[in-house]
């Protein structure tokens, strides 16, 4: 887990020191995918209003939430779907742990939970904020009201028999685009990342420990096995032992494993497992490949979790757009600086990636994310060899523009605005497989 702010960060520049907080904040343990641990931790802080376990649970989400809930594993408890995620939290949830709520959960609240699931409603409902969990629990004669909104952990409200204990502004945080007096550029990412002193980054490494873990738990078969089996394939000799399939194989191990269920966290990015997975195991991959040193792995994940979620900052927190596909992007950056590429260069790489994987979509969280992630990854080695050797989408090629910035700014514009009714539409594709008509 990242270690706690040193305070040396006031000798810093203030866009650098600005930089390592956004760092500590987004870059953080997540145990299951994220969007069921939203439900989950809203119903564990039920059961702390509560003073007892709870005899029913409604929970309401937005559509986006849904559609990340539906299909994938809650760790602990070998089941998929919302309505688990809720019971376990109501049950063993730890309503102070934030995205590890369920790292306490026993054998034994699993299966209380399993009897409390007949008394689990679970609707969509039709709120603005595109990230939104709301749970009511009923119990000891009670009522406990919880909703999260705008951010997996972000509580913005306490309700105990009608009664407001706390309420927030859902209203988002203000952007990061902006760093102190400095505009969050590539440009300045990338200084930051090679110029800053090593030990105020130093605990970045936390992510290739933790992902790493992740990624040889999944090894052992998880989901699809998409990391399993592209390592047998090696073995068969079907498949070579190169740069590609050791950063597809590392990091559909870590997928399979997170979306199946496994009890390991994942270092998160932005609020998602698997973007921390994508930028964390290819640049993990390709550094043991090429035999980078501490120091070059350490300046490559710093680099590429802040490419990650500078990408992310243009786009909604849940969108139709595949965020491991954006989160690859910064892995595919610091792939290219450690491939000996220059500022020049990660930017052609970023244009590669965006001119080539740009239409993936979301359609919920399960096991083929693990798919769409070594797919992201395979794209990122594919363009930084392509980007060192001075090859780039040229600003002639569809949202590609003069500068990679610009770039990034119209696939957000794709993400927020163009791909609304995509992912209106997946939803509405989702909820009838749930509700097939009579």
């Amino acid at each position: 887990m990242p270690s706690p702010s040193t305070g040396s960060e006031a000798n810093l520049p203030s866009a650098w020191a600005e930089f390592i907080h956004i760092l500590r904040r987004d870059v953080v343990p997540a145990l299951g995918c994220t969007e069921p641990m939203s439900v989950a931790l809203a119903a564990a802080n039920c059961r702390q209003l509560l003073g007892c376990a709870p005899e029913q649970l409604q929970v309401w989400v937005s559509g986006n939430l849904f559609k990340n809930g539906m299909g994938v594993g809650v760790p602990g408890t070998g089941m998929t779907g919302l309505a688990i995620a809720a019971a376990v939290g109501a049950i063993g949830g730890d309503p102070n742990a934030g995205l590890e709520v369920l790292k306490q959960l026993t054998p034994q609240q699993l299966e209380i939970a399993k009897q409390l699931l007949p008394q689990v409603r679970v609707d969509v409902k039709a709120v603005p904020e595109v990230l939104y969990a709301e749970v009511v629990a009923q119990g000891g004669g009670h009522e406990a009201r919880v909703v999260i909104c705008t951010d997996h952990t972000r509580i913005t409200l306490l309700e105990l028999d009608g009664q407001e204990l706390q309420r927030q502004s859902s209203a988002p945080a203000v952007s990061i685009k902006t760093a102190g007096s400095s505009v969050m550029t590539l440009q300045a990412i990338v200084e930051f990342a090679l110029q800053v002193p090593l030990s105020e980054i130093g605990f970045i490494r936390d992510a290739a420990v933790m992902n790493q873990a992740l990624s040889d738990e999944g090894l052992r078969g998880y989901g699809l096995q998409i990391g399993k089996i592209l390592t047998e394939q090696v073995e068969r000799r079907l498949l070579s032992d190169d740069l590609m399939t050791l950063a597809m194989r590392l990091t559909s191990a870590a997928s399979d494993a997170r979306m199946d269920g496994a009890m390991l966290p994942a270092m998160s990015n932005s609020g998602s497992g698997n973007q921390g997975i994508a930028a964390t195991m290819p640049v993990v991959a390709a550094a043991r490949f090429l035999g980078s040193s501490e120091e070059a792995l350490t300046r490559a994940l710093a680099m590429s979790h802040l490419v990650a979620i500078y990408i992310k900052t243009y786009q909604n927190k849940l969108s139709a757009l595949c965020a491991a596909s954006t989160a690859a992007m910064g892995a595919g950056a610091a792939i290219t600086w450690l491939l000996g590429g220059d500022e020049r260069q990660i930017g052609y790489c970023i244009n590669n990636m965006i001119g080539d994987v740009s239409g993936i979509i979301c359609d919920g969280a399960g096991s083929a994310c693990s798919m769409k992630v070594s797919t992201s990854t395979s794209t990122a080695i594919k363009a930084s060899l392509m980007a060192v050797n001075n090859l780039g989408v040229t600003q002639s090629e569809g949202i590609v523009a003069s500068t990679v910035d610009e770039t990034i700014a119209n696939l957000g514009r794709l993400s927020r605005q163009g791909m609304l009714d995509t992912d209106v539409e997946i939803i509405n594709i989702m909820r009838a497989k749930q509700n097939p008509d009579p």
